[in-house]
């Protein structure tokens, strides 16, 4: 329903010359790939598909550059501008599903589909879902996809939300009630869940970040995102320099988010990837909390009625 079970804020409040009153958790951070399910949940209500074939291979968005990456002649352009982004491991797949893309965190094809998606629907989705802090839009490009606009963690957390929960949206609470001494309610939360996504474009987001096989080519097996007793949707985020880690998960019931970083936004190195340093301790949460209840399973979307087979993997 919302309801925010813990908070934490920075490591230590009392440490101020590391600003430990930062309250990092309604702080402006890049999500990295964590963003990508918005991506995907837009691409999927205008007709792709998990099987929708899309190619892993190196490629210039820019349209003012060559494809070596550099600008064109006659093109008076930063070659900082060229925007060739790499995957995790800097390897290329060739042709790949929606569904190897999204549990693999793939960023090639993820571009391509917000390219194919839109810009502005896939903010708008985003939106829809309770991320508050898009509204500068000239600024977001391509790159959004893989993190370029600052969001919430707290934020992301309610949406991931909306996808275990078919599609509705329940947003964050922190106080249910206040009363006086003597027991007359000032204020009391009341529920206002509303439908924000397709339930069946949720099921199919479940679907894809609860896929152990799918994600092992990237992510290995029995890795931290890994559950062996229930099934667990989840997604990481990384930016660049290592700046933020993230791992967002959840269960019909509960949605747990993880940021991992330093409050003044200096690098944590290369042992700040998203799996590495922020799924450790949300695998360490989740499995705390949900210990003695039993496994939940997410709905199955039902199969599409009616697909272009191009949309439908076929391609050769």
């Amino acid at each position: 329903w919302g309801d925010i079970l813990a908070m934490v804020w920075s490591r230590d409040y009392f440490d101020t010359e590391r600003d430990g009153n930062f309250i990092v958790a309604t702080a402006l951070r890049q999500p990295g790939s964590a963003f990508k399910p918005f991506v995907y949940a837009t691409a999927f209500k205008k007709g792709f598909t998990p099987k929708t074939v899309l190619f892993d291979v190196q490629t210039e968005f820019n349209p003012r550059c060559a494809p070596d990456g550099r600008p064109r002649p006659g093109e008076n352009i930063d070659p900082e501008e060229c925007y060739r982004p790499q995957d995790y491991d800097e390897k290329f797949r060739g042709p790949v599903t929606l569904r190897q893309a999204l549990a693999q965190s793939l960023n090639v094809p993820s571009v391509k589909l917000l390219y194919l998606a839109g810009v502005e629907d896939a903010i708008r989705t985003a939106e829809d879902m309770g991320i508050t802090t898009l509204g500068e839009r000239q600024r977001f490009g391509l790159s959004l996809v893989l993190g370029g606009g600052e969001v919430k963690l707290l934020d992301m957390t309610s949406a991931f939300g909306a996808f275990a929960n078919d599609g509705v949206l329940n947003p964050p609470a922190a106080v249910l009630k206040v009363e006086t001494n003597g027991g007359k309610v000032l204020e009391e939360r009341s529920a206002s869940p509303r439908q924000v996504l397709d339930s069946e474009i949720a099921r199919t987001i479940n679907g894809l970040l609860s896929d152990d096989d799918a994600r092992v080519p990237v992510f290995a097996p029995r890795s931290s995102l890994y559950f062996s007793d229930r099934q667990v949707a989840v997604k990481t985020g990384t930016t660049q320099e290592y700046r933020d880690a993230w791992t967002i998960g959840y269960v019909p019931s509960l949605a747990v988010g993880v940021w991992a970083g330093n409050n003044d936004n200096a690098s944590i190195q290369q042992k700040g990837s998203g799996i590495m340093a922020a799924a450790p301790p949300w695998h360490a949460f989740m499995a705390y909390a949900l210990a003695d209840t039993p496994p939940e399973e997410f709905a199955p979307p039902d199969p599409p009625e009616s697909v272009k087979p191009i949309l439908n993997g076929v391609w050769q």
